[in-house]
């Protein structure tokens, strides 16, 4: 077995653990600090929309030795307005610009081919509407909201609220942050960013619901034991699911990475760059709201019930007990009549948290007996 398999045999048996939901306000701190960077860098710098949402003209050139610059300048001198060049492939070239009419649209494209020394019958020019892009925004608008209604509802259903609460605390915590970084980067926002945004919903969810099913599974007849408490199990639940949560979180990285910093960074392809790195910023953050976000949420939620807080006090005055008598905490002295089902089989008592498992006490019964038939 490779050392990273060993790990998550270990981590799922509870042998070794990192304590998540024990340091949870840490990472409430670093979320609400990305975040609130977030939302200044989108208060301050705005999206850069592109021309599907604002309307305009895009020119596009065949091949020319004409640098980027030097047609950005050429394009901004004929429009009058700021202006996006964008170099292909083959050396063509995509201008764009917002706000122009069907009238200067013409005049535009005859100086750019003077300057760029092209004909201009080999310029193609598309003209949007502004209209388009409103449609399009508002359509992505209602299936976000139509896309959290049935998140909230299955979730509420398949586990409960509390669960679907943190969940979707979870996703608008990646939506902002994504949102955030476009901001701060300053990539154009275009239909494939939308298209981006929406797809990485899904992916933040999966591993947020993998983490939920594990704990659902632990926390059956919680109350019946004295072991552990809630946040304890929580923990448990994240360890056990790691390495499945890494394994899956680099693996759709990696081909995204590629789009992101080969086809979009070397390649030059725009519509790349507005796709992949909605991409690649959401299914990070998802990754990391579904381990130091959601669960500890649940945790937190979870505990306030009476019958966990009464839990978690006979929890601790039974270890506080145990410690008084000079006893191990886990030598399985907090065994109740019942054991959440799933959590710990009956000849282990294992730590909630980083370290190797402590060894149990040996059950061996007739130690030093002879064995065979008694004459």
């Amino acid at each position: 077995m490779s050392k990273l398999g060993d790990l998550g045999a270990r981590l799922y048996h509870g042998e070794v653990g990192y304590d998540f939901v024990g340091k949870r306000k840490i990472w409430y701190a670093v979320s609400i600090l990305i975040t609130i960077t977030a939302i200044v860098g989108l208060a301050v710098r705005g999206l850069n929309m592109g021309i599907e949402f604002e309307g305009g003209a895009v020119f596009n050139t065949p091949k020319t030795s004409v640098s980027v610059t030097r047609a950005e300048e050429a394009a901004e001198k004929a429009s009058g307005h700021d202006a996006i060049v964008q170099k292909l492939g083959d050396d063509a070239m995509r201008i764009q610009i917002a706000g122009v009419d069907i009238d200067k649209a013409d005049q535009i494209k005859a100086a750019l081919a003077k300057d760029l020394d092209v004909k201009a019958a080999d310029i193609n020019a598309d003209l949007v509407g502004p209209s388009w892009g409103e449609q399009v925004a508002n359509k992505a608008w209602q299936g976000l909201a139509i896309f959290m209604i049935l998140v909230v509802i299955y979730l509420a259903i398949a586990f409960e609220w509390r669960m679907a609460l943190a969940a979707l605390i979870a996703l608008i915590h990646d939506i902002t942050i994504t949102v955030g970084v476009y901001a701060l980067v300053g990539f154009e926002v275009t239909p494939g960013t939308v298209i981006g945004l929406l797809t990485i919903l899904g992916y933040s969810l999966y591993d947020t619901v993998v983490v939920f099913d594990s704990l659902k599974e632990q926390s059956k007849d919680l109350t019946k034991q004295t072991r552990f408490t809630y946040s304890e199990v929580a923990n448990r639940s994240i360890n056990g699911t790691l390495v499945r949560s890494i394994n899956t979180t680099v693996v759709a990285l990696l081909p995204v990475a590629g789009l992101l910093f080969i086809g979009g960074g070397v390649l030059g392809a725009g519509m790349l760059n507005d796709i992949s790195l909605s991409l690649f910023v959401g299914l990070a953050a998802g990754a990391y709201s579904s381990i130091f976000i959601a669960t500890p949420l649940v945790a937190d939620f979870k505990e306030r019930e009476p019958q966990l807080k009464a839990l978690k006090k006979r929890v601790l005055a039974k270890r506080a007990s145990a410690a008084a008598r000079g006893d191990s905490v886990e030598d399985g002295d907090f065994r109740g009549e019942d054991e959440p089902r799933g959590s710990v089989p009956d000849d282990e008592a294992t730590p909630a948290v980083v370290g190797p498992r402590a060894q149990p006490a040996s059950r061996s019964r007739g130690k030093g007996r002879p064995s065979g038939k008694r004459r």
